[in-house]
Formats: structure tokens, C-alpha cells, sequence
């Protein structure tokens, strides 16, 4: 999955300083990315290539310490106008889930996440004064009223229902993503993990199940999510019933023929996978 770095070892502890020469600075605007490609890799400015850089737009950057990745450092380079960085360019957000190397895509995606954080919390929800970032943990706080806001993670269940030698597969109704996947949905105040997977099943596709158990979990930065994995059985009929605001179609799928391929990036994927490889 797109968190599946190693031998590299990503380290979130915050740690707020300047950047050395050799930190990498990612830009962000929207949906977009300021990187070069190198035959199949990416590449994100450092420090040292943004010291190099002149005029009023490379003087304004804010650089905020994101994480680092073995010893490199990783921060986001924030400002109210953008001047290209000489040899570098902006690339769509998609480019994250099959960049090479793996862990260079993984950091690209997590510091997007917290990119679109910072954006989004200039001001208190509260009070409405500026917020202030924490020197001490990655958290920004009301110096008026003293509301403190934390990254947003959203839990959510991705959701395989089997039946014997058999998988419940959708398809997304009106999204980007026309590929096959799993029930997926996210977690509401008040109910346990569980009882999302009954909930979102029953909404979804107005089946029970039983036997519940737990698979694996991944963050997903694209959506501040953080995917918990189940598979369930069925519990009685199989006929369904489909919400058509959410799915635009699911349908049963005998082990031997599902109709996806590995790929080294989702949750989703790597669970279908595993079905479809009798490994579950």
C-alpha cells in the first residue's frame, strides 16, 4: 500500500526549526505539486535550489516542518503567490499514487494532506481570531479563547462482504473513480466500527452480515482518512438493494473471476487481492 515505505522509516514527530540545505520543500497549489521527473523519478526542490531562486516570491515562503523520511527533512513551503522554482513543475495530485520512488509518492500525498490543513485553519471556528501554530505539538490554538484545532482524520470502514466463494464489488456513482471496489463509508458519532460496517452495508446495499473481522488499516491522505479494513459474511438474502446516490452498481463475484489486478497502492485493493488469492 502507498504507506508500505521500508526499508525507509517515516517519522511524524513534530519539530519545528529551518530547514537545512538539503530539506525538501514541497509546494502546493490546489491539486497540484511542484516537482521534476528524472528518467522515472520524482524530484522536489531543496532548500539549497530555493536559496538560489530571487525576486519578492521566493522572500515571502513560510516553511513548515511536515516529517521526515530516514534523514530528510520535509517541509511545506507556503506563500500567498507562486513563481516556478527554474527546472521544476506543477503536476496533478494523481501523479501520487504510482510515483517513483514509493516513498518520495507517500510524502507527496501526506504533506497534501497537511497542506490542505493549514489552508483551511487560518481562523478560529470559535472566535474568529487568527490561529497560532503550537511550538510543541502539531496543533494550532486560539490565542483568545484558547480552541485548539488538530489535523483532521476522518475514520472510515472499507467493507469486503463474502458469501462462500463469493465477494460483493461496486462501483462509485458519480465520482473520478469508475474502477471496481469495495463498501465503503465513514464512521457517524455515537457507533463503534462495527456497527459502521452493519450501518453502511444496510444503507448501501440493504444486506445483513455477521462475523465481522477486522483486516488491516491504511491512512489516506487524498481524503484525511484513515481506512480501517473489514470482512464480514453475509447474513440471509442476497438480493440487492442499491442506494443509487452513493453506488451505481454491485454485484456478486465468484472468487476466480474478479475483475481487478494488483496494484501496489489501496487498501481496497490489496483486500480484493486477498480474496481473490484464497488468502482469506
Amino acid at each position: 500500500m502507498i504507506q508500505d515505505i521500508a526499508p525507509h522509516q517515516y517519522r511524524n514527530e513534530y519539530a519545528p526549526g529551518h530547514p537545512g540545505d538539503e530539506s525538501a520543500i514541497l509546494f502546493y497549489n490546489g491539486r497540484k505539486i511542484m516537482l521534476k521527473k528524472e528518467e522515472d523519478n520524482i524530484v522536489f526542490p531543496s532548500y539549497r535550489e530555493i536559496m538560489k531562486c530571487k525576486g519578492e516570491a521566493f522572500s515571502q515562503i513560510e516553511y513548515i516542518y511536515l516529517f521526515s523520511i530516514d534523514r530528510q527533512d520535509f517541509y511545506l513551503g507556503k506563500n500567498t503567490f507562486f513563481e516556478d522554482v527554474p527546472g521544476y513543475a506543477w503536476e496533478d495530485i494523481q501523479i501520487y499514487r504510482n510515483a517513483l520512488p514509493k516513498y518520495l509518492g507517500f510524502a507527496a500525498v501526506t504533506g497534501w494532506q497537511l497542506y490542505r490543513w493549514y489552508d483551511s485553519r487560518k481562523f478560529c471556528g470559535r472566535c474568529g481570531s487568527k490561529l497560532v501554530k503550537d511550538k510543541k505539538e502539531r496543533m494550532l490554538f486560539c490565542p483568545e479563547c484558547g480552541c485548539m484545532e488538530y489535523p483532521k482524520i476522518c475514520p472510515a470502514v472499507i467493507v469486503g462482504v463474502t458469501d462462500g466463494n463469493r465477494i460483493l464489488m461496486s462501483k462509485y456513482a458519480g465520482r473520478e473513480y469508475k474502477k471496481y471496489a469495495l463498501l465503503a463509508g465513514f464512521a457517524e458519532i455515537g457507533e463503534t466500527l462495527e456497527d459502521t460496517v452493519r450501518r453502511e452495508v444496510m444503507e448501501e446495499v440493504g444486506l445483513k452480515v455477521k462475523n465481522i473481522t477486522y483486516y488491516k488499516s491504511q491512512p489516506w491522505s487524498f481524503s484525511d482518512t484513515l481506512l480501517v479494513g473489514f470482512f464480514c459474511e453475509l447474513d440471509g438474502e442476497d438480493k440487492v438493494m442499491l442506494d443509487e446516490d452513493e453506488l451505481s452498481l454491485a454485484e456478486w463475484f465468484e472468487r476466480e473471476e474478479i475483475p481487478v489486478e494488483y496494484e501496489d497502492c489501496s487498501l481496497t485493493n490489496e483486500m480484493m487481492m486477498a480474496f481473490k488469492m484464497s488468502r482469506i
